[in-house]
């Protein structure tokens, strides 16, 4: 199964955080699992760490790339196609990042791995 990372998915997952759900953890372990991460994600991030919002993954964001590839995990980039459904998708949801990933979700058909109830509001599916 292919899934698709929410940033604070990814950042749990990197922290060994308790947050993250058993099933989360079950799926991105997964060795069938082809796990992806977005640029959305690793903008999303930088910016947090930027913003003093991010101490606990301060050493990981500079060295995401990397991290992600050491991980097994596959980078997702962002494209046309992504940003004009990110641009055009309908209600009041204001977060670009969280907009980006549900576009990106859509386009390529993964369901998402996050506990952010939004996601579904957009027919995407959530694995958590």
């Amino acid at each position: 199964m292919n899934l698709l990372l929410d940033t604070h998915t990814l950042l749990w997952w990197l922290n060994d955080d308790p947050r993250l759900s058993e099933a989360a953890r079950s799926r991105i372990t997964d060795p069938e699992a082809t796990v992806f991460v977005s640029a959305a994600s690793a903008w999303e991030a930088s910016s947090k760490l930027r913003l003093g919002k991010l101490s606990d993954s301060a050493n990981a964001v500079p060295r995401l790339s990397a991290i992600i590839r050491e991980r097994g995990m596959t980078e997702l980039p962002i494209g046309i196609d992504h940003g004009v459904l990110a641009g055009s998708l309908p209600g009041p949801h204001r977060d670009p990042f969280d907009r980006m990933l549900i576009a990106q979700a859509r386009i390529e058909g993964l369901p998402v791995v996050t506990s952010d109830p939004v996601f579904r509001a957009y027919d995407v599916p959530v694995i958590w």
